[in-house]
């Protein structure tokens, strides 16, 4: 065996979701602040994203998380999350995903029964408590972005004719969307057409949605769809859904961070209130709504979003100089003729 690079990842899944965390073979990406570091992924060297998130080394399913020097000295750690259509400032179940990582592996020593891990990130600040036991992380309390609602549209499709979204920022841009306006459910046995669904909407959004944030322009541009429901214990049902075309297995947590701005801008929340996040597969996150901060000229919310990760694998990833896909591929059979 030959390689000329090498990576290791500590594979973890939150409420289903993957979040595999690199661990090594990354010393670091160029850039002074961590939005720099993920507009340098974004606009002027993609090929780490592309060589582990594309085939054959990976595919749609799950993000890889990556780990570099913190820029702000109060952090520990910096976290870029790399999923298969760029890279991304900030999600709730990645940061989950990978504090467990970092301390169950001994990376960040743990205390128990609480250990806090700090990450930067290009939305800013984000504090991790971890709750442990017997050298396990039984819970993973993550204090969000600041979440904003942005705005609120209407897009005309052809096959529901007039669809109304909340644009919302919860350290990535959405636009949620109530599942009611495409006559379906929250439900496993409709996954694909919510993914394929969410998707063509999302494009179609971003066409006349500039999705801009007041403060880094490295956070501009809308990411996902949400679709969103209530349930009858009061419980939020949601699904994310992300290029190409496929659902959120987690409640997703930057999602729910945003739908807490929903909530507290129609006076339905206020500090001290919860809710439950409830995904498609009925994993749960809980999200509190802490207090309020301005964001530009925005009320955003400050919230703490509460889940469990499991790691499940380790993965040591190679590029043999010979192999013809250094930096993978995409093809139409999964991702469209997009």
């Amino acid at each position: 065996m030959r390689w000329k690079r090498s990576l290791q990842t500590v594979d973890v899944h939150c409420a289903g979701e993957i979040g595999r965390v690199i661990t090594g073979g990354v010393l670091n990406i160029p850039g002074t602040t961590m939005a720099e570091k993920l507009d340098h992924l974004n606009k002027v060297d993609d090929s780490l994203r592309r060589f582990l998130c594309s085939e054959p080394r990976s595919g749609p399913a799950g993000s890889f998380c990556l780990l570099v020097p913190a820029c702000d000295p109060a952090a520990d750690v910096g976290l870029i999350i790399l999923q298969p259509d760029q890279a991304h400032a900030m999600s709730g179940s990645n940061a989950m995903c990978a504090a467990t990582a970092m301390l169950e592996t001994g990376m960040i020593a743990m205390s128990e029964p609480e250990t806090i891990v700090t990450f930067d990130t290009a939305a800013g600040l984000v504090k991790a408590t971890a709750t442990c036991a017997d050298g396990k992380v039984t819970f993973v309390s993550i204090d969000m972005p600041p979440s904003f609602v942005a705005g609120q549209g209407t897009i005309e499709t052809e096959d529901f004719g007039p669809i109304a979204y909340d644009l919302c920022f919860g350290g990535v841009f959405y636009a949620l969307v109530d599942v009611d306006q495409i006559g379906l459910t929250i439900s496993p046995g409709n996954a694909r057409d919510l993914a394929t669904i969410g998707v063509a909407l999302r494009n179609r959004i971003a066409e006349v949605e500039p999705a801009l944030h007041p403060v880094i322009p490295a956070l501009n541009g809308l990411a996902y769809v949400m679709f969103r429901s209530e349930e009858p214990d009061g419980a939020l049902r949601t699904c994310t859904t992300l290029r190409p075309g496929r659902a959120d297995r987690s409640p997703c947590g930057t999602g729910s961070n945003a739908n807490m701005a929903v909530r507290h801008a129609a006076g339905r929340a206020r500090p001290g209130d919860a809710v439950v996040s409830r995904s498609i597969i009925g994993g749960e996150f809980r999200t509190e709504l802490m207090g309020t901060v301005e964001v530009g000229p925005y009320i955003a919310t400050r919230n703490r979003i509460s889940g469990q990760c499991w790691i499940y694998s380790i993965t040591q990833i190679g590029l043999d100089p010979s192999d013809p896909f250094p930096n993978g591929f995409m093809l139409s059979d999964t991702w469209g003729s997009d």
